[in-house]
């Protein structure tokens, strides 16, 4: 398509700079302090906006200002228009982690957290002092909305159902084991199906359901397991374990780490169990960043010295 460039000339860029700040904040005194600015010249420039697009674009609500369809619309172009620009703008730039100062939000899972954290801390401290980092448990109702709204960089997790401007890249692959107290249990690897059946279980469930992956597959065999506890939190699930003549079901990397910290017994579980990617998400636009695709590599360098499944 042939550039009207005397149609563009009057395209302020700094509006789309604000589109897509109200479009992420939903309210015009936020958006301002997003990007800089007094709450007047935020309205001003929505005001301008809705000329620009012959739209009203955002309209009050008890819950505050509400994108409307042509405003939803335009979001994910603008979101990748400005980050192209970014990337325009700054190509001559030499990215140097040892120098850049700079805050990378990350949704992820305590149990990934707890396996790469302490090499992502203790590198990011050697090497690149001026990243920090903001972790959060990653929401999956939500994250695909997070990414868009710029409020989480990169999100780690099993598969997410994402569009194709969510992209995902596989970090590591785990299988599954049994851990348990054998003390307690009076049990040594490998256990068998009528062990592992005989004591009750403890259950991870971001859900909080009562029910894994471990179910599907023991009702395949027309058989049923006893569960004793089912929590959201990984990082409580050894000590549950370590207490009391239960076991669980977990990835291995954990199991290997808790057994090692706390003295517990790693078998393989005695009933199929597929093996799980765990992934990277993050919003296309961060395709070309040099620090976000540098995260990105460190991220599966580090997983590839974490503590391997067997």
């Amino acid at each position: 398509m042939t550039i009207d460039h005397i149609d563009l000339a009057r395209v302020d860029l700094n509006l789309l700079v604000a589109l897509d700040a109200l479009l992420a904040e939903r309210s015009v005194t936020r958006a301002a302090s997003r990007i800089g600015i007094g709450q007047s010249a935020m309205s001003s420039a929505l005001a301008r906006l809705r000329v620009l697009f012959g739209d009203e674009l955002m309209t009050r609500s008890p819950e505050g200002m509400r994108p409307t369809p042509r405003a939803l619309a335009l979001a994910e172009p603008v979101r990748a228009l400005l980050r192209q620009v970014q990337v325009l703008v700054r190509r001559d730039e030499t990215f140097d982690p040892r120098t850049v100062v700079r805050t990378f939000t990350i949704s992820l899972p305590d149990s990934t957290e707890v396996l790469l954290g302490p090499r992502l801390l203790a590198y990011l401290r050697r090497e690149a002092p001026g990243i920090s980092l903001l972790l959060r448990s990653v929401d999956r109702d939500h994250i695909l909305q997070e990414i868009d709204a710029d409020q989480v960089d990169l999100a780690i997790g099993l598969s997410f159902r994402g569009q194709t401007h969510h992209k995902q890249r596989l970090l590591y692959r785990d299988s599954y084991v049994c851990l348990f107290n054998a003390a307690l249990l009076g049990l040594a690897p490998p256990i068998s199906l009528d062990d592992y059946l005989r004591f009750p279980h403890v259950l991870t469930s971001l859900r909080e359901t009562a029910h894994g992956v471990v179910d599907d597959a023991l009702a395949k065999l027309g058989r049923r397991r006893t569960l004793a506890v089912t929590s959201p939190r990984f990082l409580a699930v050894p000590f549950l374990v370590r207490s009391a003549p239960v076991l669980t079901t977990m990835h291995a990397r954990l199991a290997h780490l808790f057994a090692e910290t706390l003295g517990l017994t790693v078998s393989p579980a005695p009933v199929a169990l597929d093996d799980v990617a765990v992934t990277m998400l993050w919003h296309a636009s961060y395709d070309d960043d040099p620090a976000h695709r540098w995260l990105r590599d460190l991220l599966r360098r580090l997983a590839g010295e974490a503590p391997a499944s067997s």
